[in-house]
């Protein structure tokens, strides 16, 4: 190349302006990229002001949220709670000085399970009533007494006095056993059996104590009073046998407003008026 060329050459290259390349985002693609981040910074504090509210609508504080409250000794709920699945804790109680209230739609039922989760121990409480499933139901006082004790072999009432208000009395199907029966003060005292005999029994006696009134035995057919070992004793200062038939006095014997009791080999009593003599012999057909 001679040196006419080359001075030629270089100056086309010089009259050339040199080539920049830009780096960065330009147009549409900065703009775009503008919009994004004030959309995402919008979002951004739209969650923050929810989650401000949430916060301050579910009253979310160090101890706890809502009526929840967390303690050294557990959770503590203030107000009404509902639970929509099984609650499992160690002891429920409620505040010092506040009941517990317990509701539900349908019932209210406590299990208590044994190691094979078999219900040993039940009570529910239902719009039909109250039904308990145990071994042993146990009733005391403050005191520690107890009051009320049934299992499978016998019920034992152990307060002082046991008191049926109804006014069919107390019924029982079959045999009871006491050592007292009483009335309360100035109310009488009726044992019945409408429809059956009435049996009282005592291998070392039965005692009828009436202080301040009567005592009054009434039966439709036969009553008797039998004493295979012993005597029975009327001991009152007045006697009387009413509705006793009268026999028919001997004819000889002279007749007075004195009656005599007869007694008849089969038992029965009868009066015959008083003579001088015996007047039981008779002809009438009383002691048939």
């Amino acid at each position: 190349m001679t040196q006419e060329q080359y001075a030629q050459r270089n100056d086309v290259q010089t009259s050339e302006k040199p080539h920049i390349y830009k780096v960065g985002i330009y147009g549409w693609r900065k703009r775009c990229l503008y919009f994004f981040l004030l959309l995402l910074m919008v979002l951004i504090l739209i969650n923050l002001a929810l989650t401000i509210w949430i916060l301050k609508v579910m009253n979310f504080t160090i101890d706890g949220m809502g009526h929840l409250r967390i303690t050294q000794k557990g959770l503590e709920l203030e107000g009404d709670s509902e639970f929509l699945k099984p609650l499992y804790a160690k002891e429920i109680q409620s505040r010092p000085g506040s009941p517990l209230f317990l509701q539900s739609s349908r019932n209210v039922s406590i299990n208590i399970l044994d190691g094979r989760n078999m219900a040993v121990t039940q009570l529910v409480a239902g719009s039909s009533g109250v039904k308990a499933c145990s071994k042993l139901l146990e009733v005391k006082s403050n005191s520690g007494k107890l009051l009320f004790s049934a299992d499978d072999q016998e019920v034992v009432v152990g307060a002082d006095r046991l008191r049926v208000p109804g006014a069919e009395g107390a019924v029982f199907s079959r045999s009871v056993e006491t050592p007292h029966v009483r009335a309360e003060p100035f109310k009488e005292l009726r044992l019945e059996s409408p429809t059956r005999s009435l049996i009282m029994e005592a291998p070392k006696g039965v005692h009828i104590v009436a202080e301040a009134g009567d005592i009054q035995a009434t039966c439709r057919n036969e009553m008797r009073l039998e004493s295979k070992d012993g005597q029975i004793m009327l001991d009152a200062s007045k006697i009387k046998l009413l509705r006793l038939p009268k026999g028919q006095a001997s004819p000889t014997g002279s007749k007075q407003a004195v009656f005599e009791v007869c007694v008849c080999p089969n038992g029965k009593l009868f009066l015959s008026q008083a003579g001088t003599g015996s007047t039981c012999q008779i002809s009438t057909s009383v002691c048939l």
